[in-house]
């Protein structure tokens, strides 16, 4: 209905901006028809002479105006047809101008014509004004007329727009926040939410302050003005505050922290004002700003003087905003970042987000729970495990596990498939983690012979230490911007003791070992693996205290502060320290991993040509080479009961 309106709007605005067109082309056609000639005066005496002029008017005694006889006007060059019919039956039109410079002498000369040809040409001498009120009001009123009613119309239309589409000019101040109430489409409640069961807890009681606040204000206690949601991309931050919403059937004001930046000064607070304004009318209700960090960064650490002025107007301006609530107002500010370390101080401080969620990504529960919610639209064959496709996602968010199931998807209806089966997920994990599979990626034999002896080292390493991820299949195939790769089922620990960080360093240094045992060099294939080799080992030695030369000492900076130092918290002497058991804790685990290796060649030489064989090789035919895995655990007892679901 708004899009149709603004559309008659539109076609009305063309209307009258044609007809103003053609009145203005009107307008001068109509100016030039009165444009004279110019003439010299020996001209002018010399069409005198031959009886052709009606009168001539003299103004302010330099300017003649010529006026020619009705049957003398088709010899005037100047007249087309439209002049002469239009003046047919009228005055004479004024034809020539020109200038005198002494009107004595003029006039004494034009006397003497009019006695030497016996002409009654009349001279007329006008010094008063020749426009007055009136006749410029007849003459160009009309254009001055149509001209302001253009404008008063043009004015108008801009004003409507500025409440639609396309039109800002005139509500620039007013907030952009998108509103969701009862009679919205979307309804999104806890039961939509899956994981996330610590977060859900604490959100829950805001639900209950909005739904029954006297429960709690008639003890004493005050609502929350505030809660921070705080957590990674793609953990549910923003779906959690719609459920919220949902659950409290209030309504929901959605907005952005960039929606409160804009190029023109006080802007931004403008906006913060009119959006508080709005929710204290629809209370109770909730304001959720995502990306808060877009207004909220701390102030005073820009390095250039003045360049985030309006920013901090802006962020003061939700500080007092928030401040100023009252406790029977009844609104609830949630906001979300995953920048919460750069938020500025009096934003967190209780009175104004007495609440501080963290929405961490889900673990393996979580994970199960958040793909039956996004299995149930999907069509799968018997042999899907979730509980195995949760254990091969650590890590991801709910927003990845979404885009697992719909790459499952696209890679089962690619195969013209009825049913996604268990094999497509896999894909699935691998395309997103990995990258697009490339085949037909041109690879020589020889370096695609030592590709598969660095795989098969990682592998092996993996399979005989007892802290290693259990091996779920290795692979040759190009992938992204890996030549090969190894996939793992990582056990997933609250804590790491030393002996698990040095075996995890073995089997990322194993794919370099296998090169230098079988081919006597390396290869510059160790890129990845030298870099988790690199930040797992400096932790180790800077930031967890297990090592025994620095000792308990730990410089790592969790305020995230460490930005703005430049210096650093150790000496230089101590540096020298931290590289050199860098160094010795990579160097021991790398000549760890050769011995194992050497004690294992033929395996390992078995295992890299049947993969240069079959090119993708699953924990089944490790099985077949080294037996069954001599550390034996839940994860272990798990993958049996799915191998089928594999291979």
């Amino acid at each position: 209905m708004i899009d149709k309106k603004l559309k008659n709007r539109s076609n009305f605005f063309w209307i009258y901006a044609v007809i103003f067109a053609v009145f203005l082309i009107i307008f001068f056609f109509r100016s030039s028809f009165s444009n004279p000639k110019k003439i010299d005066q020996d001209t002018f005496f010399e069409i005198l002479s031959k009886k052709k002029i009606e009168k001539i008017i003299v103004k302010h005694k330099e300017l003649v105006q010529v006026y020619l006889k009705k049957e003398f006007l088709n010899e005037n060059e100047n007249i087309n047809n439209y002049d002469k019919k239009k003046f047919i039956g009228q005055q004479n039109p004024l034809q020539y101008e020109f200038e005198i410079g002494d009107l004595q002498f003029f006039q004494r000369k034009f006397e003497e014509y009019k006695k030497k040809y016996k002409l009654n040409t009349v001279i007329d001498f006008k010094n008063q004004q020749e426009y007055t009120i009136t006749k410029f009001f007849f003459d160009y009123g009309i254009f001055f007329v149509l001209l302001i009613l253009f404008w008063i119309f043009l004015f108008k239309r801009i004003s409507a727009a500025g409440s639609g589409p396309g039109g800002q000019i005139f509500n620039i101040g007013k907030s952009k926040a998108k509103l969701f109430d009862e009679n919205d489409d979307v309804k999104i409640t806890f039961k939509d939410v899956a994981g996330l069961e610590g977060a859900k807890e604490e959100v829950q009681e805001i639900v209950e302050f909005l739904k029954s606040p006297q429960r709690y204000t008639k003890l004493g206690g005050k609502i929350p003005k505030g809660a921070l949601l705080i957590g990674p991309p793609g953990t549910g931050k923003t779906l959690l505050a719609k459920a919220v919403a949902g659950e409290a059937k209030v309504p929901f004001f959605s907005l952005s922290g960039s929606d409160f930046v804009e190029m023109f000064v006080g802007v931004g607070a403008s906006r913060v004002r009119d959006l508080f304004e709005k929710a204290k009318e629809k209370s109770p209700c909730i304001i959720f700003i995502d990306e808060i960090d877009a207004i909220g960064r701390a102030r005073g650490k820009s390095s250039i003087a003045g360049s985030n002025d309006e920013r901090e107007n802006t962020l003061n301006q939700l500080l007092t905003e928030m401040d100023g609530f009252g406790t029977n107002i009844n609104v609830i500010v949630l906001a979300a970042t995953n920048r919460s370390d750069i938020l500025d101080k009096a934003l967190l401080r209780p009175g104004r987000f007495d609440r501080t969620i963290l929405v961490d990504p889900p673990e393996l529960n979580e994970r199960i729970e958040i793909f039956k919610v996004h299995l149930k639209k999907l069509v799968l064959s018997k042999n899907v495990n979730i509980g195995f496709l949760a254990r091969q996602t650590p890590g991801f968010s709910g927003a990845d596990i979404a885009n697992v199931c719909n790459e499952s998807a696209l890679i089962a209806a690619r195969k013209s498939r009825k049913k996604i089966k268990n094999q497509d997920f896999l894909d699935a994990i691998d395309r997103i983690i990995g990258g697009l599979e490339k085949k037909n990626k041109i690879i020589k034999p020889n370096e695609k012979k030592r590709i598969a002896y660095h795989e098969a080292g990682h592998a092996v390493i993996s399979w005989l230490l007892e802290h290693a991820s259990p091996l779920v299949k290795v692979t040759i195939i190009p992938r992204g911007r890996s030549l090969g790769s190894a996939w793992y089922l990582p056990e997933e620990r609250q804590i790491t003791t030393p002996e698990q960080m040095k075996d995890e360093i073995c089997a990322l240094l194993a794919g370099r070992s296998a090169e230098e045992i079988i081919f006597k060099s390396v290869s510059t294939g160790a890129l990845n693996d030298l870099e988790r080799v690199t930040k797992q080992a400096q932790s180790m030695v800077v930031i967890f205290g297990l090592n025994d030369r620095i000792g308990n000492i730990s410089y790592y900076d969790s305020t995230g502060q460490d930005d703005f130092n430049f210096s650093k918290p150790y000496s230089e002497k101590t540096a020298q320290i931290i590289d050199e058991e860098i160094s010795k804790i990579i160097s021991e685990q790398y000549n760890r991993s050769k011995k194992i290796l050497k004690n294992n060649e033929e395996k390992l030489v078995l295992l890299a040509n049947r993969l240069l064989e079959k090119e993708v090789l699953f924990r089944e035919d490790l099985k077949k080479i080294f037996g069954e895995r001599p550390f034996s655990d839940e994860i272990d007892d798990m993958l049996k009961k799915t191998a089928d679901n594999i291979t």
